[in-house]
């Protein structure tokens, strides 16, 4: 392993006596003749990072720094050091075919300082400079062999992953004892960053020595480096992978959360556009950052987490979880499904132009009757809303190990007279009965709710990171399955829900017709909400549930981020990115848990003909 160092054989190991270090030692360039040993730090592998079944999406590979050694002892005077160097680098470029540029000043101050060390003058060799230059070299030069962080899914889970970068540059001050050797890697965004000090691993120690004349009489690797921690997602790879192409094929800007709703576990958190964190290895220029930086979309901003958005009418599950469990509506109740309600003086629409009749809750959650929530909500006033709402998770931290992410909002009481100097009044009530409003929730909080619906009532924490491990899989640390709180609907309640939501993807009045299955039943639940100020008013677009529909394995939230302008609904936008995601994942299965999609009989396929229901797919 010393090749690693300077390209020297390994020595044995010596007894822990023979690290001792002699403390008199002042490595300067005029003394460093009396220099009788060094002992330097060896940077570890960085430990690896893995989906929840151990495939890599963080790990390292061996990559090559070109080199050149200065003979000892030191006794060349400046201009014969720049000859020495400047014959090395000649030769290097004519074997690589690659210019160096490596400044006079730099090489002096190498030999003055720490020419008992290899002087490195290309870092991060290509595979195929690699097979030019080996066994090629002239004496006194080596390719250094070092651990380079790589990711190999590119761009695929890059948001969570994060990145990470040097510490540091070559040093190239007086050697100090217990300095690295090369400058260490150290996270700088994502897991790799929230798990630095794990992934980071135990330096090794490398000594070297010397005789009085300064000629080297030694080198060896006294104590070998400790690989850093594996940390183990709940991220499956597959899934991450459908989601991130399911945005990359309908979206510009968006995000995916899929969940385990028996769990919490995250097993796909994609947001798009995307980047690719091979990068930022070894280094990212100033120009490629600026260009990251610079784009509109914003690939480096992570929207499952980062970002939050009005709900629209996803929101309406919950003001129906308010509605039905603080006794204000019955199952049986209805309310008239109207084009337009006033409240105060100000006139609200039903996204419908049609009088709908009387609807109860089943029927209103199906087709997503604006008119139908904004009555009900209005009428059980906004307490039960705000407080539901904030038991399924809404309005808190999820509190994933990820940076930066945001609470999102419920407008309460005291929200509004901070904000805008007034209490919720009934026309701010009829907006958070539809989403609307001040009301902002993040995908990732999207999916946590439905995962409550879907396992009828418990709110799990939700889980990123399954443990921390060593290299021989002994557990380090272990994050288990805890549910957060029980959110105590009623199994009436639960079971009014699931066919609400059932009947959105699969009835002929549903919004969400574009994620059904043939073989499995899909609960979901589309939103069409605008944000923004009006000149620049962009939308988003909603689709959120659970598969199957009995006996859930998975809850999802999928966001389409409009352009300004355009005309986006969570229908057409939105549930086809989940829709494709789930043909993949239910390819081959029977029908069998959880009915698919029903054919309509002839008196609803006339009504889907008509052009006012096809327009039930865009809300």
């Amino acid at each position: 392993m010393s090749s690693a160092i300077s390209g020297m054989a390994a020595e044995p190991t010596p007894s822990p006596s023979s690290t001792q270090v002699d403390e008199t030692i002042d490595p300067t360039y005029e003394t460093q003749k009396l220099a009788r040993a060094y002992v330097l730090d060896i940077p570890a592998p960085r430990g690896q990072i893995t989906d929840r079944s151990g495939a890599p999406l963080a790990q390292n590979r061996l990559s090559y720094n070109l080199a050149f050694n200065f003979p000892t002892p030191l006794e060349f005077s400046d201009q014969q050091a720049l000859a020495f160097a400047h014959e090395k680098i000649a030769a290097a470029e004519r074997l690589s075919g690659r210019d160096l540029n490596v400044p006079d000043d730099l090489i002096l101050r190498h030999y003055r300082n720490r020419g008992i060390l290899p002087f490195e003058i290309a870092q991060n060799v290509s595979d195929e400079q690699y097979d030019k230059l080996k066994g090629r070299l002239p004496a006194g030069m080596l390719l250094r062999p070092i651990y380079a962080r790589t990711y190999p899914n590119g761009r695929t889970a890059g948001h969570i992953i994060g990145y990470s970068g040097k510490t540091g540059r070559n040093p190239d001050g007086i050697i100090d004892n217990h300095e690295v050797i090369w400058p260490e890697t150290e996270g700088r965004d994502g897991l790799e960053q929230t798990f630095n000090a794990m992934l980071t691993g135990q330096h090794g120690e490398y000594k070297i020595t010397f005789d009085k004349d300064g000629q080297k009489t030694s080198e060896k690797i006294v104590t070998p480096p400790v690989p850093g921690y594996t940390v183990v997602t709940t991220i499956d790879l597959r899934l991450q992978e459908l989601a991130e192409k399911a945005l990359e094929a309908k979206a510009k800007r968006g995000a995916i959360v899929i969940m385990d709703p028996n769990n919490g576990d995250i097993l796909a958190m994609a947001s798009w556009p995307t980047y690719n964190p091979n990068t930022f290895i070894p280094s990212i220029s100033a120009e490629k950052f600026k260009a990251l930086q610079d784009d509109p979309n914003i690939p480096l901003l992570p929207r499952a987490f980062r970002s939050s958005y009005p709900p629209g009418s996803v929101f309406k599950v919950p003001v129906g979880v308010a509605a039905l469990e603080s006794g204000g509506v019955t199952a049986d109740d209805e309310f008239q499904c109207v084009p337009a309600l006033q409240v105060g003086n100000v006139t609200f629409h039903n996204w419908k132009k049609t009088d709908r009749g009387s609807l109860n809750f089943v029927q209103a959650l199906t087709e997503s009757c604006d008119t139908w929530f904004y009555q009900v909500g209005i009428k059980i006033g906004a307490d039960p809303i705000i407080a539901w709402a904030q038991r399924m998770g809404f309005g808190a931290k999820c509190g994933i190990p990820l940076r930066g992410e945001v609470e999102g909002r419920v407008p309460t009481d005291d929200y509004m007279k901070a904000t805008h100097g007034r209490r919720l009044l009934n026309g701010d009530i009829a907006n958070l009965s539809i989403g609307q409003g001040d009301t902002e929730v993040t995908p990732l909080q999207m999916a946590q709710a439905m995962s409550v619906v879907a396992n009828g009532g418990i709110l799990y924490q939700a889980r990123l990171v399954q443990q921390v491990q060593t290299i021989d899989n002994e557990i380090v640390t272990a994050y288990q399955v805890r549910a957060k709180r029980t959110v105590d609907m009623s199994p009436q309640t639960v079971a009014q829900l699931h066919e609400a939501m059932t009947g959105v993807v699969n009835a002929s009045t549903g919004t969400a017709h574009q994620a059904g299955l043939d073989n499995v039943a899909v609960a979901g639940k589309t939103g069409t909400a605008q944000w923004g100020p009006k000149k620049r008013e962009r939308t988003a677009a909603w689709f959120a549930g659970f598969v199957p529909a009995v006996q859930p394995q998975f809850a999802f939230a999928a966001l389409y981020e409009g352009d300004v302008g355009a005309d986006v609904h969570g229908g057409s936008s939105a549930a086809p990115m989940i829709g494709k995601i789930l043909r993949e994942v239910y390819k081959g299965v029977q029908n069998g848990n959880g009915r698919g999609r029903r054919a309509a009989p002839p008196e609803e396929q006339v009504l889907r003909a008509q052009p006012v229901e096809e327009e039930d797919q865009s809300n």
